[in-house]
C-alpha cells in the first residue's frame, strides 16, 4: 500500500494533517459516519492540499486517538489503528469498519450527534437517518415493525388470490403470523399494511408515464399515457407490468418456418426491475414514489432509497454484488409467490435477459445508478433505430453472438410442433416460453416451469403432463426425480 494511492477525499476516505486535540469533533465525526455507514479509513499526516507531511510522534498520537474514541463516542466503535511509514515519514491509518451497534454518536463538548457520510462529507444524521440506524442497530427491518392497524381492519383479497394462483395453496390466517405480516397482538406489521388491498400507506404508489420523444419536454404533447396506481404491492406489480405492455411494441420477423418475436424490452428483465423497485425501496422516504418513465429509446425506473449497505452501485461490479434485502419480510412473501428468487443478484438476471435478446449489443447494456437516497435503472429499447431488415435471422441459421440464443431451423420446427398441438393458446405460449429458455439441452422440472412462465405449481404440473403425453419432452436421469428435456428434432 502507498498513501499516494488514497489521495483525495471520497466516501470511504478522509484525511487530517494532524490530530486536533482541542477540536476532537473535527475528526471524530468521520469516525462516527464511517461506523454508521459502510466503513472507511481516516489518515493522519496528510495536509488539506494532499501533501504527505507525516507526524512527529505517531505513537503518542495513536494513544490519544484511542482514548478519544473510548471517551467521546457512544458506543465506542471497533477500529483498527496502525502506524505506517513511507518516504521516511510516519503516518497513522485509522480503519473504521461498518458497525453493528448503530447509531454511533459523538458525545464530546456536551453534544450527542450521530453522523452519516454524504459524498465526501460527514454530516449530522437527520430524523429518517436516525430511524434507519436504530433499526439496523437492533437488527430490525422497517417492514417487520408493528403498526396501529389490526389484521381484521383491512382486506387481503388480491394477496390471497395471487398466492393461491401461483403456489396452488390457500393463504391461511395462520400464515400471516408465520410470514410476519401480523404480530402476536393481531396487529399488522408494515409489510402487512403494504400488502393490503387498500394500503393506508399513502406513499406506496407507482407513477407511470409514456413520454413523447427522448425526454420529458419534447414538445406540445409531452406524455402519451400517464397513470398513477396505489394499493397492494401485488397490484402495483401487476399494474406496472400492464402499463409497460400497453405502452411498448413487439416486432416480429417472418422466417422460412415461422416467425421470431422481438419485444422492445425483455419481459423478464422488466419484471425483475419493477419487483426490485417495489420490494427494495426505502419506505421511510415519505413523499417519494416508484416511477416508471418510458421514452422512445429507453425505460427508466426510479425507486426511493439507495443501496441498502450505503455503497454506490456504479462503483461496483454488478456481476458480484451480493443480494441484501432492505425489506426481508416483503421479499420473503414475494419469493414464496415465485415473483423473485430467494438468493442471487437481480443485476445478473437483468443483464442476462438482455444478452439473450436478438438485437442485443454492448451499447445497450442495462445501466444501474444510485445515490445515498435514490436508485435508478435504465433499460434500453432493443428495437430503437434498428431496421427490421437488418436483424440477422433466416430459416436455416440465425447469425447471433455467442452470448445470444442460437435460433436454428430445429428450433423453428419445435415451435411449429407446439403450435400444432391441440391445446389452449395460453398452454402453447407457456410451452414456447419454456422451450425458448431451455432449448434442447436444458433439463427442467415443475419448479423451473413456474419460474419461467409465472404459473402456479398446479398449472406447471399440468403443463408438464401435457407435454409428456404429446411426446414433446422426455424424462432424463441423473438429475433427480421428475426432470425432463425437449426431444431432439431431426431436420
Amino acid at each position: 500500500m502507498r498513501l499516494s494511492d488514497f489521495i483525495g477525499e471520497t466516501t470511504e476516505y478522509d484525511k487530517k494533517e494532524r490530530l486536533e486535540e482541542r477540536r476532537p469533533k473535527s475528526w471524530l465525526k468521520s469516525v462516527s459516519s464511517f461506523a454508521n455507514g459502510i466503513g472507511g479509513i481516516l489518515f493522519f499526516g496528510i495536509s488539506d492540499d494532499e501533501v504527505l507531511i507525516g507526524l512527529d510522534d505517531a505513537k503518542g498520537v495513536s494513544e490519544k486517538i484511542s482514548e478519544a474514541i473510548k471517551t467521546k463516542m457512544d458506543p465506542a466503535p471497533q477500529v483498527i489503528l496502525e502506524i505506517y511509514s513511507e518516504d521516511e515519514k510516519e503516518f497513522i491509518v485509522l480503519r473504521v469498519p461498518s458497525g453493528q451497534e448503530t447509531p454511533y454518536y459523538y458525545t464530546g463538548d456536551g453534544n450527542r450527534i450521530a453522523y452519516v457520510r454524504i459524498g465526501n462529507e460527514s454530516v449530522p444524521a437527520g430524523a429518517a437517518d436516525l430511524k434507519r440506524l436504530v433499526l439496523r442497530g437492533s437488527n430490525t427491518s422497517f417492514d417487520s415493525l408493528s403498526t396501529r392497524y389490526s389484521f381484521d381492519a383491512l382486506a387481503f383479497t388480491k394477496l390471497r388470490s395471487v398466492y393461491r394462483m401461483r403456489t396452488g395453496t390457500e393463504l391461511m390466517d395462520s400464515d400471516f403470523v408465520s410470514f410476519e405480516l401480523v404480530d402476536e397482538n393481531n396487529m399488522l406489521t408494515n409489510a402487512g399494511v403494504l400488502l393490503a388491498d387498500e394500503s393506508p400507506m399513502r406513499h406506496s404508489r407507482l407513477f407511470c408515464t409514456r413520454w413523447c420523444g427522448l425526454d420529458k419536454a419534447s414538445g406540445v404533447m409531452e406524455a402519451l399515457d400517464d397513470k398513477e396506481y396505489s394499493g397492494s404491492l401485488v397490484s402495483l406489480l401487476q399494474n406496472g407490468m400492464e402499463f409497460v405492455k400497453n405502452n411498448t411494441k413487439k416486432r416480429w420477423k417472418k422466417t422460412g418456418n415461422g416467425r421470431v418475436e422481438m419485444p422492445e424490452y425483455p419481459e423478464q428483465a422488466v419484471h425483475e426491475v419493477i419487483v426490485n423497485a417495489l420490494i427494495h425501496r426505502d419506505y421511510m422516504e415519505i413523499g417519494s414514489e416508484v416511477h416508471i418513465d418510458i421514452f422512445d429509446d429507453r425505460m427508466e425506473v426510479y425507486s426511493p432509497g439507495g443501496m441498502f449497505d450505503g455503497s454506490i452501485v456504479q462503483d461496483l461490479d454488478t456481476d458480484k454484488v451480493a443480494s441484501k434485502r432492505r425489506n426481508p419480510v416483503i421479499a420473503d412473501v414475494f419469493s414464496r409467490m415465485h415473483f423473485m428468487e430467494r438468493r442471487g443478484s437481480g443485476f445478473k438476471k437483468i443483464k442476462a435477459d438482455y444478452r439473450y435478446a436478438v438485437n442485443y449489443c454492448p451499447d445497450i447494456e442495462p445501466k444501474f445508478q444510485s445515490t445515498p437516497t435514490s436508485f435508478f435503472v435504465t433499460l434500453y429499447n432493443l428495437n430503437y433505430n434498428v431496421p427490421i431488415g437488418k436483424v440477422l435471422i433466416d430459416s436455416e441459421n440465425v447469425s447471433v453472438d455467442t452470448d445470444k440464443v442460437l435460433i436454428t431451423s430445429k428450433n423453428l420446427l419445435m415451435e411449429t410442433l407446439i403450435d400444432r398441438l391441440e391445446a389452449r393458446r395460453s398452454t402453447k405460449e407457456n410451452a414456447k416460453k419454456l422451450f425458448a429458455c431451455m432449448n434442447f439441452d436444458g433439463v427442467f422440472g415443475r419448479k423451473n416451469i413456474m419460474e419461467i412462465t409465472g404459473v402456479s405449481i398446479t398449472a406447471a404440473g399440468n403443463l408438464l403432463n401435457f407435454l409428456k403425453k404429446a411426446g414433446v419432452i422426455q424424462a432424463v436421469g441423473g438429475y433427480g426425480k421428475g426432470k425432463y428435456k425437449f426431444i431432439e428434432i431431426k431436420e
